[in-house]
């Protein structure tokens, strides 16, 4: 269960954030409410996923995750432009992440 709170964290952060590069220039309450919304419930998840997670593993997969998402996302969605030392970059985070939870002790913590 907390990996699915985590999940759902994560989930709901890359909602409101794409949502707050949306709305940017044509900011409407219901986009303004839907941002404020999911970050409400990003952040209930992620205390709800730390109950029973280490805080370095999640806060650690909940930001990376989340940026590298949100990046992608913006490249698809907002056609916005990752160089190569970008793609490196969301890489060197993706495997961080791996890292994290496949390797290190610390998911068995």
């Amino acid at each position: 269960m907390p990996t699915l709170y985590l999940a759902s964290a994560i989930l709901f952060e890359i909602i409101g954030t794409i949502t707050m590069k949306w709305s940017a220039n044509n900011p409407t309450s219901w986009a303004i409410a839907l941002i404020g919304v999911s970050y409400c419930l990003s952040f209930i998840l992620l205390w709800l996923s730390l109950k029973s997670l280490p805080l370095s593993l999640a806060y650690a997969t909940w930001s990376g995750v989340g940026i590298a998402a949100t990046a992608v996302a913006g490249v698809f969605l907002f056609h916005e432009k990752i160089d190569l030392a970008g793609f490196i970059g969301i890489g060197f985070i993706i495997i961080g992440i791996l890292l994290l939870n496949v390797v290190s002790q610390t998911s068995s913590s």
